[in-house]
């Protein structure tokens, strides 16, 4: 089976494991972990802030980030399918009392005229007042795409006029950095916060963190207890993360000449993938198009022993490439794809209703 449904799905590897093992630990919560202090500023400075949190996950390091910088009853701008509105089951609403207003996209980014468009008027006391603008690099519900270092900064510009913060939901940040040529660092300083996931490309059990200034994130420890996220002897989870930092990152690139090599070849099979889309770890396969739904391709993909999940939009499917498949997996995964779903594009096709080539 060649699971492409997530790059979550990644096992430690012996060397993670070794370094779990061997961890140096103390209580995490007194601040007495070395491990996880050692993280923290590594994080840091990767991150281009002065302090990092660690924490279980980065749905709770977005959501301490959003509380760190509002009120209830302010709002939060971001895409409609950015995982902090679609993934976080309201968190934003739930945890910081926040109004939530969503800018529709094509593929995750945005610009800043539609920020500046968005903000309602400073003063209106029969709006929320505008506070807080949230971008995600890479952008998961736009197929892994990634941001321009310089559209992040007119949208930062445009935010910093109105007297915005900003919030970067940097799960898979290391991708965008790796694909680009443009450093974590060189992103992150545009930001009031970042998140970093280490359980997604950088192969981890769990583990994220948040990062910002030191007075920022000193309310985020604060808001890291009031969520549950205070651990104990949590350096094992942390040496899993520095080892990721230190052995995980260059080759992510790999998983991208995998998506690349995946989407090439079912393109080439004429399956609707739009190979301008594929600029990180991720392919998406738009099996509408073929006049299936989502849950009817996924069946067909698991007798081929290939797992696709649900992406963002209706009938879209995703594979994710990750550490624990190879090139060659990829291949297999083409052929049994391609099995899968070119039956399905012969219907259409006999149909006179043809798919327009991507």
């Amino acid at each position: 089976m060649i699971d492409l449904r997530s790059d979550t799905l990644t096992q430690p590897t012996e060397g993670m494991r070794r370094a779990i093992a061997a961890a140096e630990v103390g209580d995490e919560q007194k601040r007495e972990d070395p491990t996880v202090i050692a993280l923290e500023e590594r994080a840091a400075d990767l991150l281009g802030q002065e302090e990092a949190v660690f924490l279980p996950t980065a749905t709770m390091g977005n959501q301490i980030a959003l509380r760190t910088s509002t009120e209830p009853g302010d709002e939060v701008i971001a895409e409609e399918m950015a995982h902090v509105f679609r993934y976080e089951l309201g968190g934003p609403a739930v945890h910081s009392g926040l109004a939530m207003k969503s800018l529709p996209t094509s593929h995750g980014i945005f610009g800043a005229e539609e920020v500046r468009e968005a903000i309602n008027p400073s003063g209106d006391l029969h709006t929320a007042p505008t506070k807080i603008v949230c971008l995600e690099n890479t952008h998961n519900g736009g197929g892994g795409r990634v941001w321009p270092l310089e559209r992040v900064q007119d949208v930062a510009a445009e935010a910093r006029a109105h007297r915005l913060a900003l919030h970067l939901d940097g799960a898979r940040l290391m991708n965008a950095a790796v694909a680009s040529g443009t450093s974590a660092a060189d992103y992150g300083r545009e930001f009031d916060t970042v998140t970093l996931c280490l359980s997604k490309g950088l192969g981890c059990p769990l583990g994220a963190l948040v990062a910002g200034s030191k007075d920022r994130m000193a309310r985020a420890r604060r808001f890291k207890h009031l969520f549950g996220g205070a651990m104990r002897q949590a350096g094992i989870i942390a040496a899993a993360g520095i080892y990721a930092l230190d052995h995980h990152v260059e080759r992510l690139a790999d998983d991208h000449a995998n998506a690349r090599r995946l989407g090439e070849g079912l393109a080439e099979a004429g399956l609707p993938v739009d190979l301008a889309q594929v600029e990180t770890n991720f392919v998406l396969v738009d099996v509408g198009r073929l006049g299936l739904t989502a849950d009817e391709a996924v069946a067909r993909l698991r007798a081929e022993e290939v797992l696709l999940s649900f992406a963002a939009r209706k009938n879209v499917l995703r594979a994710v490439t990750h550490m624990d498949v190879s090139a060659e997996d990829m291949d297999t995964a083409i052929a049994g794809t391609v099995r899968a779903l070119t039956g399905a594009r012969r219907e259409v096709e006999l149909a006179g209703d043809v798919p327009t080539p991507y």
